[in-house]
């Protein structure tokens, strides 16, 4: 007797934690990569609140669109914010 295929699961669609996602603010757009705590393992300063950013607490890394990622230009445009302070940011 053949075996019978237990029914599917319904694909979600979304981002994966890691993923890149593109934000406009002030006038320009922006890549926006959300880091989870497991990938947090430095000490980052904020620049929305000037405070730290300690490993292992979930964060969001930003950097410009205009320029590619791997550019020296873009690494030293990269910034890692607070998520809230980045949502509270309304100019750059």
């Amino acid at each position: 007797m053949p075996r019978r295929r237990p029914p599917s699961r319904p694909r979600r669609d979304f981002a994966p934690p890691h993923a890149d996602v593109q934000e406009h603010r002030a006038g320009q757009d922006w890549y926006v990569r959300r880091l989870t705590g497991a990938a947090a393992t430095k000490t980052y300063t904020c620049p929305g609140c000037h405070q730290p950013i300690r490993p292992a607490t979930p964060h969001v890394l930003v950097w410009p669109v205009v320029k590619p990622l791997l550019a020296d230009e873009a690494i030293d445009a990269r910034r890692h914010w607070h998520a809230a302070c980045w949502q509270r940011a309304v100019h750059l």
